[in-house]
Order: C-alpha cells, then sequence, then structure tokens
C-alpha cells in the first residue's frame, strides 16, 4: 500500500477513536504481562487490551515460546484485537534483532562489529533478508534495529552492536541493513529502526546514556551521515531516539531534535518509538520532569510517536497532561495517524496472521548456517603474524586454552537470545514468571547449535595429533589450580591456541554489552594472569579473541607469535576460527575501529583533525605513543599483495563530476586472498578544520597467486562536500589529496586533484562506485 493511501486511511480512522482507543495505539505491553506461567492469559489480555494496542514487546524474545507457539500466540492476540476490539485495529508486533532474530531458535550472526569488519555491506542485506523471514514467522513486523552510532569512544559497552568508527562505513552497512529487513515493499518486510538518534556514542566516559557534549558541527558532519544515508536511500520506516542529554538538551524531550532536525531538516517521514524506559527516564533519570504525567507530554510534543516498552507515561499519564492543557489532541493525533498509517503500510489489518504450519520451514536453514558460516570467516581480523600461521593440520601436540575456547555462550552479542533469558531470569519478581524458576533443559531442543573453537580445531587437527585442553580460567574468575592446568598443557605442546575475550550480555557479569561499559578496555585479571603464565612458558602462541569490544593488551601483543581478532563470531564461529588457523581459508577482515594502546587515548580514530593527534610540538604523551597499537583498516593475510600504477583521470573537477582513480592490485604470495582496497582522501585547506584522512570508497577483492587485476575508484566529486561554518553543504575550491591503500596508515598509493570551483551541494553523497576488471 502506497503511503498517500495508507495516510488516508490512517488520518479517517483516526478520526473515528475514542480518547482511550487513541491513547491505547501509542503504547505497548511486554508479551510476559499478557502471560501466566509462560502462557498467553486471555483475561489478562482482556483486561489490558480492551481498547485495542500499538505494539506487543516481543512475543518471543520476552518470552519462553519456542517458534511455533510463538506464532500461535501472535495470531491469538490478533485475533482478540480484531475481533473483540470495537474497532479491530491489529498490534504491531516489535522484537530485536541486532545480530539474529533474537527469540528462541533464531539463527545467531556474528555481532555487527565483526560484520563491519568484512567490509562487505552485501552481506548485511543478505543476513537481514534471512533475519526478516524468521521474525515474520512468528509475526513481529518491526525489528529494533541497525544501530547507526559512529563509534568513537570504545569504553561504550554497545560499541559491539556498531558498525564502527566511520561514518561512511556506518551508513553503508546500516543502509544495506534496512534493506534486507524492509525489503523493497513494506507489505512483505519488517520496519527497521535506526538508533540511536543521535550522539548516543559519544557519552561522557564512556558509560551508557551519559550526557553527550558534542557540537552541532561535529553532529552534522559525522553523526547524522548514516541516519541521512538511512532516510533518503534506505527509505528507513522507524527510528529510536537516543537516550542522553545532548549539550544540556535530553533528547527524548526535545523537538528541537525530534522534531526541527529529524523531520523538518532531514526529511524522516516515519514512526518514532521511544528507547526502551527513555519517557519515564525525562522523570526518573534526568529528572527534567516531576512527574510521569509531564514526562509524557514532553516526550510526546518532542516527537515520540510510541512510547516503548510499555506503557508507563502515555496512556492514563497522558490523559492527564491533556487535561491539564500540557499537550493538545491534535498532537495526540498525530502520533496516533502516524502509527495506523504503518500498520496499513504494513498489510496488518489485510493479513495479521501468520501460517503457524509453515513457521519452522525458515528456521535453522542450511543456508542460513552457511551465510553465518561465511560473514564469520571473511570478518575474521589478523593483527599479528611472525610466521606462526597457518598451523600445520598434523602438528604433533596442540594445546588449546582460555576460558573462551570451549563456551558456545561467549560467541554470541549482548542481543542473543541467551543474553536475554539471562537479564529476564535476574528481573523476574513475579511468582508465575516463566523466567523465575527457567530450567535451561526446556530450552535445548530448540537451541540452536554454536560450535566453539575447541570443537572446530578438533574437526580439522589431523587423526594423529594430539589435542590438549585446558580452560585455565573463567572469563573474570580463576585460581592457580585453573593456570597450572593450562600451563601443563602449554609445556607438552608444540604450539598453543590461547582464547581469550569477553562474555557478552545485560547482566553485572558481563564484561561488555549495554551498560557493561569499561574504564580500561584491558582483559579480566584472572585472564591476563592466564596469558602472561602460558606465555612464560615460551611455546608458539596465537591468541584468538572472542571479544565484543577492542582490548587492551600491548604486552600479550608483543609475546604472541600471531594473533586473531575473531569478535563475537556466533553460531558458526567456531568453526571459522579454526579453519583460519589452518588455513583452510585466509582471513581478509580489516579492522573497523581503531584498537588504542591504552585506554587513556580515547577517543582514538583515524579520521581526526590535524590538531587532534598531538600535543602540539612534542606530539605524544609523556608515558605513551598518540598512534593507536592497530589502525582503522588494518588487517593482515596468509599472502602479500602490491599496488602499483595509481592514475588519475581528472586534475581539475567540479561540482557534479567524478574523479576515475585506477590502480593495479597483485597477489604475489603463495596461497589465493582477499584484500580490502581503501580509498581515502584529504582536503588540504579549508574554511573549517577536515580530517587528515576521510575514508570514501572500498572494496574486497579475491585473487589468486601471481593475480592482477584492475580496481576503478569513480569518485563523486559532491561526496568531499562538507558543512562549513554556517552548516551549509558546500565544495570549496583546492587540492584534494587521494590515498590508496590496505589501511588508514599503511598507505600504498597517492596523488592529487583540485577541486575548480566553490559550489553548494543540494544533498549528501554516500556512494564511491568501484568496478574491478
Amino acid at each position: 500500500m502506497n503511503k498517500q493511501t495508507a495516510q488516508a486511511r490512517a488520518a479517517k480512522l483516526t478520526s473515528e477513536m475514542t480518547l482511550d482507543e487513541k491513547l491505547a495505539q501509542i503504547g505497548s505491553y511486554w508479551m510476559y504481562d499478557l502471560q501466566t506461567r509462560g502462557e498467553l492469559d486471555m483475561q489478562k489480555v482482556k483486561e489490558k487490551l480492551g481498547f485495542g494496542i500499538g505494539q506487543i514487546t516481543r512475543v518471543g524474545g520476552a518470552s519462553i515460546l519456542p517458534p511455533v507457539e510463538a506464532a500461535k500466540a501472535a495470531n491469538r492476540l490478533q485475533k482478540f484485537l480484531l475481533e473483540e476490539t470495537r474497532l479491530g485495529i491489529p498490534a504491531i508486533v516489535h522484537e530485536e534483532c541486532c545480530s539474529g532474530a533474537m527469540i528462541l531458535g533464531g539463527s545467531m550472526y556474528p555481532q555487527m562489529l565483526g560484520l563491519a569488519s568484512t567490509f562487505q555491506p552485501e552481506l548485511a542485506e543478505a543476513m537481514t533478508t534471512e533475519i526478516r523471514k524468521q521474525l515474520m514467522a512468528i509475526g513481529a513486523r518491526q525489528g529494533l534495529a541497525p544501530v547507526l552510532d559512529v563509534a568513537r569512544d570504545l569504553r561504550w559497552g554497545r560499541v559491539e552492536e556498531t558498525f564502527g568508527e566511520d561514518p561512511t562505513l556506518v551508513s553503508h552497512f546500516g543502509s544495506a541493513y534496512i534493506r534486507g529487513l524492509q525489503s523493497d515493499d513494506l507489505e512483505k518486510g519488517v520496519m527497521a529502526t535506526a538508533k540511536h538518534f543521535v550522539g548516543h556514542s559519544l557519552s561522557n566516559g564512556g558509560l551508557n546514556c551519559g550526557p553527550v557534549q558534542v557540537g552541532w558541527h561535529e553532529l552534522w558532519d559525522t553523526f547524522l551521515m548514516p541516519f541521512q544515508m538511512a532516510f533518503r536511500d534506505a527509505k528507513l520506516a522507524t527510528l529510536m531516539n537516543a537516550y542522553p542529554e545532548l549539550d544540556g538538551e535530553v533528547v527524548a524531550a526535545s523537538r528541537r531534535i525530534l522534531t526541527d532536525l529529524l523531520r523538518n531538516k532531514l526529511g524522516f517521514d516515519g514512526l518514532v518509538v521511544s528507547d526502551y524506559e527513555a519517557v519515564i527516564m525525562l522523570h526518573n533519570y534526568h529528572y527534567l520532569a516531576e512527574t510521569p504525567s509531564k514526562a509524557g507530554a514532553l516526550a510526546l510534543r518532542a516527537g515520540i510517536d510510541v512510547e516503548l516498552p510499555i506503557v508507563t507515561c502515555y496512556g492514563e499519564a497522558l490523559k492527564a497532561a491533556l487535561e491539564e492543557g500540557q499537550i493538545s489532541l491534535g498532537e495526540i493525533d498525530l502520533a496516533v495517524s502516524r502509527h495506523l498509517q504503518k500498520k496499513f503500510e504494513l498489510g496488518l489489518f489485510e493479513n495479521p496472521y501468520v501460517d503457524e504450519g509453515r513457521v519452522l520451514e525458515v528456521f535453522e536453514t542450511s543456508q542460513q548456517r552457511e551465510l553465518a558460516r561465511k560473514i564469520a570467516e571473511k570478518s575474521l581480523v589478523l593483527l599479528k603474524n611472525d610466521g606462526l600461521l597457518p598451523l600445520p593440520e598434523a602438528i604433533p601436540t596442540l594445546a588449546v586454552i582460555g576460558p573462551n575456547a570451549d563456551n558456545p555462550r561467549n560467541q554470541l552479542g549482548d542481543y542473543s537470545y541467551a543474553a536475554v533469558v539471562e537479564l529476564m531470569r535476574s528481573q523476574a519478581t513475579s511468582a508465575d514468571s516463566a523466567f523465575l524458576n527457567l530450567d535451561s533443559e526446556m530450552l535445548k531442543p530448540f537451541n540452536v547449535k554454536v560450535g566453539t573453537v575447541l570443537e572446530g580445531v578438533r574437526d580439522v587437527l589431523s587423526p594423529a595429533s594430539r589435542l590438549l585442553y585446558a580452560r585455565g580460567c573463567e572469563v573474570r574468575e580463576g585460581d592457580a589450580a585453573g593456570v597450572a592446568g593450562a600451563v601443563s598443557a602449554a609445556q607438552q605442546a608444540d604450539a598453543v591456541v590461547l582464547v581469550l575475550g569477553d562474555y557478552s550480555g545485560l547482566v553485572p557479569g558481563c564484561t561488555t554489552g549495554e551498560t557493561r561499559d569499561s574504564a580500561t578496555l584491558r582483559l579480566p585479571e584472572a585472564q591476563e594472569r592466564l596469558a602472561q603464565a602460558v606465555l612464560a612458558v615460551g611455546k608458539p602462541v596465537v591468541v584468538v579473541l572472542v571479544n565484543g569490544r577492542p582490548l587492551v593488551m600491548p604486552e600479550i601483543i608483543e609475546k604472541a607469535a600471531a594473533v586473531l581478532e575473531a569478535w563475537l563470531p556466533g553460531e558458526e564461529g567456531g568453526t571459522a576460527v579454526a579453519e583460519a588457523l589452518f588455513g583452510r581459508i585466509n582471513p581478509g577482515g580489516k579492522l573497523p575501529v581503531s584498537i588504542p594502546r591504552t585506554a587513556g587515548q580515547l577517543p582514538v580514530y583515524y579520521n581526526h583533525k590535524p590538531a587532534g593527534r598531538r600535543s602540539n610540538w612534542y606530539t605524544d604523551y609523556v608515558t605513551e605513543k598518540v598512534t593507536p597499537q592497530f589502525p582503522f583498516g588494518h588487517g593482515l593475510s596468509y599472502t602479500r599483495f602490491e599496488y602499483s600504477g595509481l592514475e588519475l583521470d581528472h586534475a581539475q573537477a567540479a561540482a557534479g563530476e567524478s574523479v576515475g582513480i585506477s590502480l593495479k592490485l597483485s597477489n604475489t604470495g603463495a596461497v589465493a586472498g582477499e584484500e580490502v582496497v581503501q580509498l581515502y582522501i584529504r582536503d588540504e585547506y579549508a574554511s573549517t578544520p577536515r580530517p587528515v584522512k576521510e575514508l570514501k570508497g572500498y572494496v574486497r577483492v579475491l585473487l589468486q597467486p601471481g593475480e592482477t587485476r584492475q580496481i576503478h575508484f569513480h569518485l563523486p566529486v559532491n561526496q568531499l562536500a562538507f558543512y562549513d561554518q554556517t552548516l551549509n553543504l558546500v565544495l570549496e575550491p583546492g587540492r584534494i589529496y587521494v590515498m590508496v591503500g590496505a589501511s588508514s596508515e599503511d598507505i600504498r598509493l597517492g596523488g592529487s586533484f583540485e577541486i575548480s570551483a566553490a559550489a553548494q551541494v543540494a544533498e549528501r553523497q554516500f556512494i564511491c562506485p568501484v568496478e574491478v576488471i
């Protein structure tokens, strides 16, 4: 259904509604609030949904229902709403889907930072195409992803959910993610929800929801870019506000941000939903509103159309605000009509039910597992290799050591179903909660198999080889006996695979994830003691990192012979890591973030301003270099690549034109491999300081030994536009340096051209087309 028809139908339906029915349409209820002992309770449904409801929060993700039962529950809820409420308005069921449908039985792909390490946005679209199938099968039509925050402070626990530090890379992956989830027709898709608008990732101290001090210039130049591409190029349907205050203005209560900027300046015409509890946080977190009623009024007037995850400050509280004159009926009507419009666009009125008999057809298919494996393989980043890797499959004795070597749970991100079950269990208070006394054995028939690194190594290693395993310690705790066992295994081995890292999730024991922020970025002390003890044995050690956040570990990196970054690699991560360790695949991923030497450097990112990485004339800190341990775009290979023959087809160019940039890439090594060719530019002089490098194009290329390919970038001059001192998007005349290389620091080729004339640009250009011949 086109937007115009949907809008007209929504306006008509809104005019027929009572106030109670309107307020019901801009709220939501948790699935578990409609259940008793894990089963849908129709008495609770009648009590809570008598006037209808806007959304249902996580039919699958907030329950222990397997896919078919979740679909049946969604159908039953829709049947009640259509047949037993006055107007028969269906609900939108929403679910989390950051790195997979966060429901029992949902496929678990690599977490987003790993996905971004592939430098192949098309994999994001392929992944969300499969996520869409699983969500739609259980009746969910809104997914609360992707995260479009640009990760500039690595202490923030949600860095793992982002696509990294570069606004162009985040834009490309975010829009690809949205296209796969929504499809080209919302009647056949799931609404994506971009978050968090805006600035959430630059909070004070890296603390989740902390205040953000960032100027409007930086907002426009960096943090708004991914949202702009999502609105224009990916036709984003829904958006979620950021929690923090932005330069003293709480986003959830800011009309300047959520209406004037978002809708009037950026042209977003979709639905705005609150981040979970963001509205009540105006009252009990930011202390901006004296009552929930005032909090609701502030949020509605700012531009938040729907309160999630449950009715707290809308509903009756908003009715009181209306009676007190804090809001108008017209403001309520606007939010209601926007929400109803999306329900019409989704085709929910015509097709509210799902086919319960076909649900399992789209769960854990061979194609989905193959895709999970492909993404995991391509996400691996070889940070260091002194020649140890690849290991021989017939190595006499290999020791696999570490808390993440054989822990499937720790290969999953903070918004995996396993992580949310932990949270729900920890927060359960009601005696009839299905999570309170949840027996993990209940879940086993529906759990997705997650292959660990140890299992993967066992599958690849020669039958004649001897495999030793020692956990050594837990992620955060250890003892002398565990370390001693690990040292003994290392002493007997010809080489050691040491698997370290994080436990991602939402409960206090986790080391990364939402609200699990880090002041140091270091490994927990137990793992550092284990690593130092194993490295002191003197055997060749490859460190495999299964982690959600970049880790500061210079001493360990220095002593290790090889370091492989696996991030949180999902259900097929163990297989992918093992194949890389033994050379069955050649790692080709690149870092989407810079990894610092110490947390004291933060924020550290490659596209800093000219004065951004130096202490005036001495440059470095007193005790540390200012450069990162590993730069953005870094990633080694088992082969060697040679760059040559850079040519630019224009010495001068103007607005609306493109500059052709060509080069040759050769594989001069002995094995096949993939290289990510990265195109950076620098605007030499400008009316406002410009970054020392900006990624504008990239392409991942597979080359056989001895093979040479020609790479052709077609750089649009308009892609170089920036926001001037008056926040106009402009091109200025002057020299543009062109840099091509294997990372932001490993620049192999360079050239330049001139922008010939000043021009004002109507809208941003996000894509640099590239051909490989």
